[in-house]
């Protein structure tokens, strides 16, 4: 038995949260169990939110930058979690992973210009790509026996004749949950290296490994590679602190690191959520042991979802994940319409999970589902979806 409590439902109605409290807005209907956003459902332990406590009853929240005791904090997790070294002035802190990717494509690239990413993917890849009037180029993952792969002569086709500027990789992968193995990496950073293609490499899932896997970071691989990276991270997907709006921006290159902070400039963008600092580094000095039982938690919630699925949906084929909490599931022996299983998904078994064809056209007959709440709220889940499966096919 842990210390902590994984198992406790608390409700996080009527708290403005995303997950929960837009349903109308986002689906018309309020009736749906979520399993969609990447944001758990559990609670700090008292360690970290007695620092956040603090900080609040101090009663005056102005401009604030990080100081020593918060870049030694991020630097002691990146070293004992993963092994790597940073000097505090790499890091470049900002709201968020997606705003400094945004951030990156204008710094990086011209109006027009390509960037290239590996669908299934997750979406605001594409979407900031677009946005900022870049050209998305897709280097899709290849689906093999309930595997995904990266068809490397494709990416390096692909690079040379969309004369490609910047890279966005996904480290360990959403949605196909793959922890990308050193030698992917390697073969990866060589054909960035040949054709001059920056790399951004987003590891905010980075401490979301299952057993049996391990984390390579894109920093670690060697200086040559180091000299091309930018090294998304934040604590908002480890520790749930997603509305504290921080990330650490790891730049080793300072060319690239004070193009990057220009155009973060530029954009307006200056001092940092105070109680996101706080936070920060309460959780990575604090946070350890709550971590590693969280990862035994959701390694329970993938025992009972596999041992589910095998038992009594068959036809649904779970992509084996080897990181990240967001489980990909694939429906396609159950039916060959989109409309048909969104159907199923929400009107018959009233789950909201992220529909596949979000994250690239090949991919809208799977489900992306969030594992990362009480196994309780997992239960109930596949138990809706097994009734209404059971209902439409009559069969087990």
């Amino acid at each position: 038995m842990g210390k902590y409590d994984f198992g406790k439902v608390i409700d996080r109605r009527g708290t403005s949260s995303l997950k929960y409290d837009f349903g109308i807005e986002r689906r018309r209907r309020d009736d749906l169990l979520p399993l969609w956003v990447a944001d758990m459902d559990f609670k700090l332990p008292d360690e970290i939110l007695d620092d956040i406590k603090t900080r609040v009853d101090h009663g005056i929240f102005g401009y604030t930058d990080p100081k020593d005791d918060y870049a030694k904090a991020v630097a002691t997790w990146f070293k004992k979690r993963h092994g790597f070294d940073i000097e505090y002035d790499w890091n470049i802190v900002v709201p968020g992973v997606v705003y400094a990717i945004a951030v990156a494509v204008r710094a990086f690239t011209e109006p027009g210009e390509s960037v290239i990413i590996q669908e299934p993917v997750y979406y605001p890849f594409r979407e900031t790509i677009e946005l900022n009037k870049r050209k998305v180029v897709n280097n899709q993952l290849v689906y093999k026996n309930g595997h995904y792969e990266i068809d490397f002569e494709d990416f390096e086709k692909k690079i040379v004749e969309e004369n490609v500027k910047l890279f966005l990789l996904c480290s360990p992968h959403n949605p196909a949950g793959r922890v990308w193995t050193k030698e992917e990496l390697l073969r990866l950073g060589d054909i960035c290296l040949k054709h001059n293609v920056l790399i951004f490499a987003d590891e905010i899932h980075f401490d979301f490994v299952f057993k049996g896997y391990k984390h390579t970071p894109f920093i670690t691989l060697g200086e040559k590679y180091k000299d091309n990276l930018i090294l998304g991270t934040s604590p908002s997907k480890t520790f749930n602190i997603a509305g504290l709006q921080i990330a650490n921006i790891i730049i080793p290159n300072t060319s690239l690191r004070n193009k990057f902070d220009r155009e973060n400039g530029a954009g307006g963008y200056s001092q940092c959520n105070v109680l996101g600092l706080v936070a920060t580094k309460a959780c990575y000095e604090k946070g350890e042991q709550w971590v590693d039982e969280l990862l035994d938690y959701l390694e329970g919630n993938l025992d009972y979802i596999r041992n589910f699925i095998k038992e009594k949906l068959p036809k649904v084929k779970l992509i084996e994940p080897e990181g990240t909490y967001l489980i990909w599931l694939d429906f396609s022996e159950v039916t060959t319409d989109y409309r048909d299983l969104r159907n199923l998904i929400e009107n018959e078994a009233k789950l909201w999970l992220d529909g596949g064809i979000i994250f690239g056209r090949e991919t809208a007959l799977f489900e992306r589902i969030n594992i990362a709440s009480p196994k309780s709220i997992i239960e109930k889940a596949m138990e809706q979806l097994y009734e209404a499966y059971e209902k439409r096919y009559g069969e087990t």
